[in-house]
């Protein structure tokens, strides 16, 4: 009996996980997500994802990368994926197209620019008006990270084409390989790839682009109204897993974070990843309460007409749906 006691005892303890990271199985309800790109900036989803908290909600999450905002929105509208993670600028350009069922935000991610400005030189003592006469990658025109880009600028009274130009012509997912294939001056790029490239020697870091453009709203979990209307419960326990995720980073280390989400960057370093997460933490990057706030609409608005590339203001209350959010996060 006493053996017997041992061998039960021995399977019950391989049943319990061995470190923070958690899985967990069962019934569960898929979501198709598509988003935009995959990066460390998104730690809370890939948190969500690798403890097992969507498990835990009775869902399960496929993962696919658009490889820029507009396929990702093209995913929504075409069903191929129930929500969409990608800039809201999305939500406004089709809510302009009048159409009857439109994207809606209902939940915001991140409040801040994630991209890092790289250089091919060291460059310690960096300024911003650095870039006249420069070619920059800095995303797709008409995307959330080439318009705050020129938003940043023109704060400094520097006009695109006129002191510096911004490169267009590259795909965002392709920004890396160009630039490090000698294409323009300086290139804005996201984590883990800009500090594990760094650590290579294949360029240097010059400046944190949301540090300097402040607030707004840069990355949200968005779907189609009738989505959203139609499958409330989901969408809420979708959300109560993100919430667990930013749980999660508050009371663990960097360390401890970059160890539960390795197995989304299977090329990319723990420690690597662990300066990724100090650099967003450091910058504020997170919307942890996931609300979108009309003020913040209203800046990424005149961020879009600066650029632009806004024809009509949208209204908050029609692009954005907070409730889902209100109810998870209080």
């Amino acid at each position: 009996m006493k053996k017997i006691s041992a061998i039960l005892m021995t399977f019950i303890l391989m049943l319990i996980p061995f470190s923070a990271c958690n899985n967990t199985q069962g019934n569960l309800k898929t979501i198709e997500l598509n988003e935009v790109t995959h990066s460390v900036f998104y730690a809370p989803l890939y948190l969500a994802i690798e403890n097992g908290y969507f498990e835990e909600e009775g869902l399960k999450v496929n993962l696919t990368n658009g490889g820029g905002a507009d396929k990702s929105m093209t995913a929504v509208l075409s069903g191929t994926a129930h929500i969409g993670l990608m800039g809201p600028e999305t939500v406004i350009y089709v809510y302009n197209q009048d159409k009857a069922d439109y994207p809606k935000v209902f939940g915001q991610l991140t409040q801040k620019d994630g991209a890092f400005l790289v250089s091919r030189n060291d460059e310690p003592d960096f300024e911003w008006t650095d870039l006249r006469g420069k070619e920059i990658l800095a995303g797709r025109k008409g995307g959330v990270p080439a318009m705050t880009f020129e938003y940043i600028l023109k704060e400094l009274d520097m006009q695109n084409t006129v002191d510096y130009d911004l490169n267009f012509d590259v795909q965002f997912n392709l920004m890396t390989s160009a630039f490090l294939e000698g294409t323009a001056d300086y290139c804005t790029v996201f984590e883990p790839t800009a500090s594990e490239y760094e650590a290579t020697g294949k360029w240097h870091i010059v400046a944190s682009v949301g540090e300097q453009g402040g607030e707004i709203p840069y990355t949200s979990f968005i779907a189609l109204g009738s989505y959203i209307e139609n499958n409330q419960e989901t969408l809420k326990s979708f959300l109560k897993a993100i919430k667990k995720a930013h749980e999660f980073l508050e009371e663990k280390s960097s360390k401890e974070v970059a160890e539960c989400i390795v197995k989304q960057f299977p090329s990319t370093t723990i420690d690597s990843i662990e300066t990724s997460i100090n650099s967003y933490k450091s910058i504020d990057a997170w919307k942890t309460d996931l609300q979108a706030t009309e003020a913040s609409f209203d800046r990424l608005q005149d961020i879009m007409d600066s650029a632009g590339e806004l024809t009509e203001r949208a209204p908050f209350d029609k692009i954005v749906d907070n409730s889902l959010a209100k109810a998870v996060f209080g």
